[in-house]
């Protein structure tokens, strides 16, 4: 069932589209709210037949998904709003902000669940056991793992932060629901107040996961690094081409699903013609948006190939850099030479593993230099890697 309704929403191939994700975004939340007020209405009826304050939380916890369901519905549309004057880059981040607000709706249900805890294992309270009641916490069970199922198929196919949350969500009220279907069958074989230790269990749980999706979720929003794979795709493409010679300086900015913009350097030859490298770079600007749906800005940098002192010149500079840190690699290197001296002019990657500091690394370079050849100067510039 969960692969056909998936396939039913997402007909359209260009998963990254705003109004496919907004159709598959609604018709979760949808879904999600019709089955969560069912499951707290049965819960919160069975809860207060048993006595047990871990079913009522629980029961309370499914009404706070029917919210949480409400805000996903809420941030699809916002998420599918047309770029404007305000907001050029679309608004695509809602998504983000729509997950970060659910993972705070996870951590207050089990904060309220701690205390409700706390409180029954402090004060503990006989349950009364019932085969029914036992019967609507496994329906319940299958219920949210079918739910999990449903929220994940589609978080894969249209790759959302929003679903993978609300997926962990429902994996965790499984856990909660079996938690209090094990404290409902101990009860009948202790006078231990199970029903109060589960529900603390299952409330640090939950605590866990909430944290684990606002860790994901504010990497999104403070810019992390691209993702390796994609990154990797564009210099493939780049690269393909024969005139390309090298591709340095690569940033990638996310503003959301299907909303990424990226900009990068590449070199071609300094003897090439301009016009057709200019012709070359647009063609690939084109290539990688219809391929990867990326509007991408390439640099063109000229680069000499056939001067033999700069390439000497580069090949010494590489392996002073390789011996001060292999993580250390250069780009536009060029020179300048002079009467009484040459400038060596170049960038240096450093990455953040780098235990050298620019100044170390600069100081490093100049004395080995001034032991090798007093005319050679050194201008350089230090890069970080923003992939």
């Amino acid at each position: 069932m969960t692969q056909w309704l998936a396939h039913w929403l997402i007909k359209d191939a260009d998963v990254q589209n705003a109004k496919t994700r907004k159709k598959v975004g609604s018709a979760a939340s949808f879904v999600g709210m019709a089955c969560n007020l069912i499951l707290f209405m049965l819960k919160v009826t069975m809860g207060l037949l048993a006595n047990s304050i871990a079913i009522v939380s629980d029961a309370f916890n499914n009404l706070s998904d029917c919210a949480s369901n409400l805000i996903t519905l809420f941030g699809y549309k916002m998420a599918s709003k047309p770029a404007d004057k305000n907001h050029p880059f679309g608004h695509g981040r809602a998504e983000y902000l729509t997950s970060l607000v659910i993972a705070v709706m996870i951590l207050l249900v089990g904060v309220e669940l701690l205390k409700g805890s706390l409180a029954k294992v402090l004060n503990p309270e006989p349950l009364r056991f019932s085969g029914w009641v036992l019967g609507s916490l496994i329906f319940s069970i299958l219920l949210k793992f079918w739910m999990a199922g449903f929220y994940r198929n589609l978080g894969e196919r249209i790759q959302s932060g929003v679903l993978f949350a609300t997926a962990q969500d429902s994996l965790n009220d499984c856990i909660a629901t079996g938690a209090s279907a094990l404290a409902l069958i101990l009860s009948r074989f202790t006078s231990l107040p199970i029903d109060g230790l589960m529900g603390c269990l299952v409330s640090f749980f939950i605590l866990f996961s909430g944290y684990g999706i606002i860790r994901g979720t504010v990497d999104e929003l403070l810019g992390k690094p691209a993702d390796k794979l994609l990154s990797q795709q564009i210099e493939k493409l780049i690269l393909s081409n024969p005139i390309i010679i090298g591709i340095h300086d690569m940033i990638i900015h996310d503003y959301g699903p299907g909303k990424l913009l990226g900009s990068a350097h590449v070199e071609v030859s300094a003897k090439m013609d301009f016009l057709k490298a200019h012709d070359v770079v647009d063609e690939l600007e084109r290539k990688i948006y219809e391929e990867l749906k990326i509007m991408m800005t390439l640099h063109m940098d000229p680069v000499e190939t056939d001067n033999q002192l700069v390439n000497t010149c580069r090949e010494q500079m590489e392996t002073i850099l390789r011996e001060l840190d292999p993580v250390l690699s250069l780009h536009d290197f060029r020179i300048v030479a002079g009467e009484t001296h040459t400038n060596l002019i170049f960038d240096i990657m450093v990455p953040y593993e780098c235990r050298l500091s620019n100044e170390q690394i600069q100081k490093a370079i100049d004395e080995r230099l001034k032991n090798e050849n007093g005319t050679y100067y050194t201008v350089i510039t230090f890069d970080r890697c923003f992939i």
